[in-house]
């Protein structure tokens, strides 16, 4: 705590921001008196999975518009000791696939909380849906007019 106030940290790829990314970040800012927000790097997301569809200025922009974030962040470490250090940070909030991975900051005196996301919407599945119905809609147009299609191309 700093002069009373209860610093939150949550971090995030935010990458085709969803529902589920508001409601964590609106978790957060209901345990804050101030709420920070990493943003994930396009570098930081391309070492451990599939770089991120939205690029990490948009991303960020898309971030600091929220009303819910008071400080928005760049992040480019999954490691968070240095960010604990360096702003103070009281609470840390994370979504529940990344559980038990940042436990580490409970011995620097950080509450963690694994915000569970449960089934529905993710960056994943919209990927997945948006490949799935343009692979449906190019099928039915091709059925329907063959000879635009070859033309198209």
């Amino acid at each position: 705590m700093f002069n009373s106030k209860t610093i939150v940290y949550t971090s995030g790829t935010f990458d085709m921001f969803h529902t589920n990314h508001l409601k964590m970040i609106n978790y957060a800012r209901g345990l804050a008196d101030i709420l920070i927000v990493g943003v994930s790097t396009d570098e930081l997301v391309s070492s451990y999975k599939a770089p991120p569809i939205i690029p990490f200025n948009e991303r960020f922009q898309i971030i600091e518009a929220l009303k819910a974030t008071d400080i928005v962040i760049p992040q480019h470490t999954l490691d968070h000791t240095e960010i604990v250090k360096k702003l103070h940070i009281d609470a840390f909030v994370v979504g529940d696939d990344w559980n038990g991975k940042y436990d580490y900051l409970e011995e620097m005196g950080v509450k963690v909380f694994y915000f569970p996301y449960g089934n529905g919407v993710s960056s994943s599945s919209l990927k997945k849906t948006i490949h799935d119905t343009y692979e449906q809609h190019l099928k039915a147009v091709q059925q329907t007019k063959p000879e635009t299609i070859k033309k198209e191309k």
